[in-house]
């Protein structure tokens, strides 16, 4: 028998288990919706599928992923098509499923001040729903060996136009979101530093690499990580999206397998990762994510959502009840 595709629903059927703790209330702060990329489709159809298997999701944060953009008009302006896009999506969403009660678009900070005018069609576009902006700082090195290829220029958290469009994101009580690679998390904390009047959303634990020239370098990586992490977690501005660790570029190689791994592989290879982020961030300041379907190359989503609670069962249950809603609905001011 052939080995079925990564990703695909024949794939990840093969590991079914019962859900965990299947009453915690669950906002996912981190998902994306496109027509077709890494081989698949996901939609809201997609997405109600999965929020729909098991776990009590309440909500969901839409992330930008250059999806829907407007083909024409001025190019700054094209994001804003995902959020009239994603808005409209959302508002048609049936009230027994759960609601998408966040968007966070994209938009040129390096535009400096004058970024407020894109802020602006965004917040008409989307209303309510929208909460903030992900420019993302990722800039790849070794790109031939990266299935998800980061492009931005390597100096961009240090570009004076971007900072100064940062903290106009800030002043006008917008969230920044962002993921890069680990070998840039000291640039991330240089750029918390230099901006504290905005709330930055670490996202991916800045994202360590373990395929390419990376693959052996694993333990170096994590020890130069832990204190990257300790040290940015002494912003009081930054907080840290936990999850996205399931990408094929982490090197796990879970998407190379005949099958995904269950929830208790899954935290077992995971744990030391989020055990050590929880306690310098705070359960306050973390909160869990799906990051799908990026990660749903590797592992279900309602395995996903049962291996997150494995790795935070030794936490108390108001701990648990910050990290998988709390803190979410705190930070992007959640209906």
């Amino acid at each position: 028998m052939d080995k079925p595709n990564p990703g695909t629903k024949d794939w990840l059927d093969q590991v079914v288990e019962p859900v965990l703790d299947p009453s915690r209330e669950i906002i996912d702060p981190h998902h994306h919706l496109w027509d077709f990329a890494f081989g698949n489709r996901y939609l809201i159809e997609e997405l109600m599928q999965d929020t729909g298997s098991g776990h009590n999701i309440i909500k969901t944060v839409y992330v930008e992923c250059g999806s829907f953009y407007n083909e024409t008009g001025p190019k700054h302006l094209r994001p804003v098509g995902e959020t009239t896009t994603v808005a409209k999506i959302a508002n048609g969403i049936s009230e027994n499923n759960p609601k998408i009660a966040g968007i966070v678009a994209r938009a040129d900070l390096t535009l400096g001040e004058e970024v407020e005018d894109v802020l602006n069609a965004h917040q008409k576009a989307g209303g309510n729903l929208f909460k903030g902006i992900r420019h993302a700082g990722a800039s790849a090195l070794d790109s031939d060996n990266l299935i998800i290829k980061g492009r931005a220029p390597k100096d961009l958290y240090s570009n004076i136009n971007f900072r100064r469009g940062l903290k106009r994101l800030g002043i006008l009580g917008y969230t920044y979101d962002t993921w890069h690679y680990h070998y840039q998390n000291r640039d991330f904390l240089s750029l918390a530093r230099a901006t504290p009047e905005t709330i930055l959303v670490l996202n991916h634990f800045g994202t360590p690499l373990g395929v390419g020239r990376y693959a052996s370098e694993k333990k170096s990586i994590f020890d130069q990580w832990k204190k990257d992490i300790k040290d940015i977690a002494e912003c009081p501005n930054v907080v840290a999206k936990l999850g996205g660790l399931a990408m094929p570029d982490n090197g796990y190689g879970w998407h190379e397998a005949k099958k995904p791994p269950d929830s208790k592989s899954f935290a077992e290879a995971q744990k030391h990762y989020y055990l050590h982020a929880i306690e310098v961030f705070g359960p306050e300041r973390c909160m869990f994510e799906s990051n799908f379907p990026v990660d749903k190359l590797s592992i279900s989503y309602p395995v996903l959502w049962n291996g997150l609670k494995r790795i935070a069962s030794q936490f108390t249950d108001k701990e648990q009840d910050k990290m998988f809603s709390g803190t979410a609905s705190r930070v992007y001011g959640l209906n």
